[in-house]
């Protein structure tokens, strides 16, 4: 079974260790622990002490940036989906099931196989206005 210590006991003993003023084969007979725990400790505690006098409330720079990312993306989606929607309102009065809302031209069959004579073509009347 593996032993447990709780941090406050690790603070104190690498804080010990920090001193010098005993060796870590000692503070380890002293403590009971092994003295590879109580360099293992030493090093995090001396790794981690400016993290001490940080403000509790202070996001890092790399939290930050990934935040900031994440609420571009959010609007990137509101938007998309906002452009999605509008696309959607506006292509259903032109296709698909609302088809039955536009008006019906009604048109004998001999009727659309013969143009209107007195009508020209669209095409014709571009040409013209470009030459002219």
């Amino acid at each position: 079974m593996r032993k447990t210590y709780d941090k406050a006991f690790k603070a104190r003993v690498a804080l010990e260790a920090l001193k010098g003023e005993k060796t870590i084969q000692e503070l380890g007979q002293i403590h009971g622990v092994h003295p590879t725990l109580i360099t293992q400790w030493k090093k995090l505690l001396v790794e981690n002490a400016a993290e001490l006098f940080e403000r509790p409330g202070k996001v890092s720079d790399e939290e930050r940036q990934s935040e900031e990312q994440k609420e571009q993306m959010l609007r990137q989606l509101g938007q998309m989906t906002l452009e999605n929607e509008f696309l959607k309102k506006s292509t259903s009065n032109c296709t698909g099931t609302m088809r039955s809302c536009r008006p019906r031209r009604s048109r004998a069959v001999g009727q659309s196989a013969m143009p209107d004579p007195g009508r020209q073509p669209v095409c014709l009347l571009l040409r013209a206005s470009a030459r002219g």
